[in-house]
């Protein structure tokens, strides 16, 4: 009986040194822990991912992290996952764009031990409408501001079209009265061209005013038949004085046989006008001898009329050309950014296009196309 439970207490020794394992040894690798954890993670409403800590290796992820990330390259290891959303490894909190699908996330990492394993939990919250509504309000609220200051602007062009309309109409009248006189005295021929021309700069300026006052009100524009070369030649006629006083040349070159426009003229003469101050401005600082403006008019590809104001001034870098048209935008000290916005208003208006580009030999091109009168009348 003593021997029979000795080879017993043998055998139970022997027995227990073999199943024996180094504690080591019991570690099971990280994807043992991939079906408990996927379950739990495919409970989670968002894109999340377990990576192993100790070699970044993905080990599981549900079905909003296969969907977001699996088309990255590199999204199985943390590392180069993290890399191509364009973050350090370790940011927690980061905001990144999927390059290649244009979603942004908030991405967030947490440790995690289950099961004896260590792990680290991504969480990736797609933000993009976030971001998208936060942009809209932000494009509401410039909006607001922009109508908020064109409103302002429009109040001011109102009370001062209001306050200059009576000073210019007493102008014209002493103007009248001084061309009377002159006449019956048999004055200087000088004296009556400068009292005729100062009485034509007034009407002009009351003219442009009863516009204004019109536009603000929102009344109908007056268009019909006009002639390019006559609104050409008032516009040229106006600035005369300021190209003597620039040492400018300006070549008029219009077609002879430029149909009719279907324009506003008082309108279209504020367009010109303000496309031949803003290039005689653009030519102060180069010599006076390179100093030439020209004014071309031709019926463009499309049938339209198009009238061009070529200078030798710097032109504009890519920047300011994109900017050009946008309303507070300007490239002068002392200008508001309102003229050239206000121009492609009632060029649009007229069912027309006002765009720029860069002269080929030096200077810029503004150009302006206006509809046929054939045809609306």
């Amino acid at each position: 009986m003593a021997r029979a439970r000795e080879r017993l207490r043998t055998s139970r020794q022997r027995s227990g040194r073999g199943c024996m394992t180094p504690p080591a040894a019991r570690r099971r690798p990280a994807a043992d822990a991939a079906p408990g954890l996927g379950a739990i993670l495919g409970a989670i409403p968002f894109a999340c991912a377990a990576y192993a800590r100790a070699d970044g290796a993905l080990v599981a992820g549900n079905r909003g992290f296969t969907d977001a990330f699996s088309a990255l390259p590199g999204h199985r290891d943390r590392a180069q996952l993290a890399a191509a959303l364009g973050v350090p490894a370790d940011a927690d909190g980061a905001e990144a764009r999927a390059p290649h699908s244009g979603h942004w996330y908030a991405l967030h990492w947490r440790p995690l031990s289950l099961e004896g394993h260590d792990l680290e939990l991504l969480t990736a919250v797609d933000i993009s409408a976030r971001l998208e509504a936060l942009d809209t309000h932000k494009h509401q609220q410039e909006k607001l501001l922009f109508t908020s200051r064109l409103m302002s602007v429009g109040e001011m062009a109102a009370t001062l079209a209001h306050e200059l309309n009576q000073p210019l109409a007493a102008i014209v009248n002493y103007l009248n009265g001084s061309l009377r006189l002159v006449g019956q005295a048999g004055g200087p021929a000088q004296v009556e061209r400068a009292l005729v021309a100062a009485r034509t700069q007034a009407e002009h300026a009351s003219a442009v005013i009863s516009r204004v006052r019109e536009f603000v009100r929102a009344r109908e524009p007056k268009r019909d038949a006009q002639d390019v070369t006559v609104i050409a030649n008032t516009v040229l006629e106006l600035l005369r004085l300021e190209a003597e006083r620039q040492q400018l040349r300006i070549d008029l070159a219009l077609s002879a046989a430029l149909p009719m426009v279907y324009a506003d003229r008082v309108m279209v003469e504020q367009v010109l006008l303000n496309l031949v101050k803003n290039a005689i401005e653009a030519m102060r600082e180069i010599p006076a001898a390179q100093r030439e403006l020209r004014i071309e008019g031709r019926v463009n590809l499309d049938d339209e009329i198009e009238v061009r104001v070529l200078d030798r001034g710097g032109g504009l870098d890519a920047a300011e050309s994109e900017q050009l048209f946008s309303p507070f935008f300007t490239t002068k000290t002392d200008g508001l950014g309102i003229g050239l916005a206000i121009c492609r208003s009632i060029i649009e208006y007229h069912e027309g296009r006002l765009f720029f580009e860069p002269r080929p030999d030096g200077g810029s091109v503004f150009a302006f196309t206006l509809p046929r009168a054939e045809g609306r009348l």
